[in-house]
């Protein structure tokens, strides 16, 4: 499907969306197989690959209604309680535009100006800079913000980081990312499962497979058919373990490809929202390294503005760098990139820096009324006494300060 703009891009990227999601939710088939042909090893080990593989088929034919319904079921539940699995986890909680007016007043705003439906504002009390939106349905949608955001970022970026989200949502990126995480879920749970059967099987010496809590073990009737028939459990018990693992690579290969695409689409609709592809780059260079949730699964991080967690040789990264999606901006934004922050631990080290240098300077100097910084104190000037006793600005003949008339001099009275 040929894509020219940027409505065109997020046409095509929702139709193959659903075709990996399609392919996503067969996975779970292919398990079912991989555990019919565990089944049938444990059953019988004394058969050939070829009856295996048959035997295994008409299982899969057999158990499919049922793994459809768990399937659904699953899903079905994660529709109606994923926001709450996501608050309890993130400790995200509702708030009105009288306990945050500066955040709800943006995003209304942001809203009104494009028809879209407002969605829950939520606030994360967290340090980290990041924010993410849920939900399936107009009456589900959500909008995150963690209190580090608010408090790190301005106006015109948390305006950036609200048109971020709410394009995931007017793109239908939430909903898809929603239930490749929930499908991907079903796929690691079953690959879980069937890995700790394994785990709990063992090889008997008679050429079959038994748990591995049993003390007893099969024999066999001859020597021969144990070698032909040992040979065919152990090529079967391969295949299902490829099955299983090449099935979890293609889950999260999926959610990979649903995230990093829309990234960039992401960015571009907050800026056709708010105009102002600087405010967009600055909120990016602002929480790159800085958005780690503590305590939050790998598919809450999924969600997020930016994911800092990286896998191996980046394969498994959810989201493109911050430097990439930086470029893609300045090329076909026109904004300008400030370039890269320093790195948290930079930031950290300065202001004890800065407390170190001012405990080692000298005390200052005191600084009064009557002297310049820099200069010693010195006593005030007292009036020079007159040849009859008494002030030159004193007119009235008595000392000052000394009503009784008692000559005074420089030092006091005398």
């Amino acid at each position: 499907m040929a894509a020219y703009g940027l409505y065109t891009h997020i046409a095509s990227n929702k139709f193959r969306s659903m075709l990996l999601l399609a392919g996503l939710f067969a996975l779970v088939y292919v398990l079912v197989y991989a555990g019919a042909l565990v089944a049938e090893v444990v059953i019988n080990g004394n058969e050939t690959v070829a009856y295996y593989l048959s035997r295994a088929f008409s299982d899969l034919l057999k158990a499919a209604p049922f793994a459809t319904v768990a399937a659904v079921a699953w899903i079905i539940i994660a529709y109606f309680f994923h926001q709450s699995m996501i608050d309890a986890v993130t400790g995200g909680h509702d708030v009105t535009r009288q306990e945050e007016p500066r955040l709800y007043n943006l995003l209304e705003n942001l809203c009104i100006s494009r028809g879209i439906t407002m969605p829950k504002l939520k606030i994360m009390e967290s340090p980290a800079l990041n924010a993410f939106a849920t939900g399936l349905n107009p009456r589900q949608y959500a909008v995150t913000v963690t209190t580090g955001l608010l408090k790190a970022l301005n106006d015109q970026e948390i305006e950036a980081v609200l048109g971020h989200e709410l394009t995931h949502i007017k793109n239908g990126d939430v909903q898809l990312m929603v239930v490749a995480v929930i499908i991907a879920g079903v796929v690691g749970f079953f690959g879980e499962l069937f890995f700790r059967l394994f785990t709990n099987l063992s090889w008997s010496s008679g050429g079959s497979w038994s748990s591995g809590s049993s003390s007893s073990s099969r024999s066999s009737s001859s020597s021969s058919d144990s070698k032909s028939s040992g040979g065919g459990a152990i090529v079967v018990i391969i295949i299902a373990v490829v099955l299983i693992v090449v099935a979890w690579l293609v889950s999260q290969v999926v959610k990979l490809a649903l995230s990093r695409s829309r990234e960039y689409l992401a960015d571009a609709g907050s800026v056709e929202l708010t105009k102002n592809p600087d405010a967009m780059i600055s909120a990016l260079r602002k929480i790159e390294n800085r958005g780690e949730l503590p305590g939050a699964t790998s598919a809450v991080m999924e969600l997020c503005l930016d994911n800092p967690r990286e896998g191996f040789a980046d394969l498994f990264a959810t989201h493109p760098s911050v430097q990439s999606r930086v470029d893609a901006l300045v090329k076909f934004a026109g904004g300008h990139d400030p370039g890269p922050l320093p790195p948290p631990a930079e930031e950290a080290e300065a202001p004890e820096e800065q407390q170190a240098d001012q405990q080692d300077a000298p005390p200052p100097l005191p600084q009064g009324p009557w002297n310049d910084a820099g200069s010693r104190p010195s006593p005030p000037p007292v009036p020079a006494p007159s040849p009859s006793g008494t002030s030159a600005g004193n007119p009235l003949g008595n000392p000052i300060g000394n009503p009784k008339g008692n000559p005074m001099g420089p030092w006091g009275r005398h």
